[in-house]
């Protein structure tokens, strides 16, 4: 392997400008990332996406819950 860092390219003592590099790629690489994750989260809390993709289990949970909502009067 290389250096105690993981990295197996580099073959001693890092410089700065190495280091700087590698934290502005790990920057770089965690806001692709993070907005990936935001873009799937907004999809899975979607109740629009969650009819589309089950439409007949989502009429039986509306069925239900009127069912029981008009079942207490």
């Amino acid at each position: 392997m290389g250096a105690s860092n993981g990295h197996p390219k580099t073959a001693g003592p890092r410089t700065s400008a190495t280091l700087r590099q590698d934290i502005e790629r790990t920057r770089e690489e965690l806001a692709t990332s993070v907005s990936a994750l935001r873009e799937e989260v907004a999809v899975a809390a979607d109740w629009r996406e969650w009819v589309r993709r089950h439409p007949h289990e989502c009429v039986a949970a509306a069925f239900a819950v009127g069912f029981l909502l008009g079942s207490r009067r």
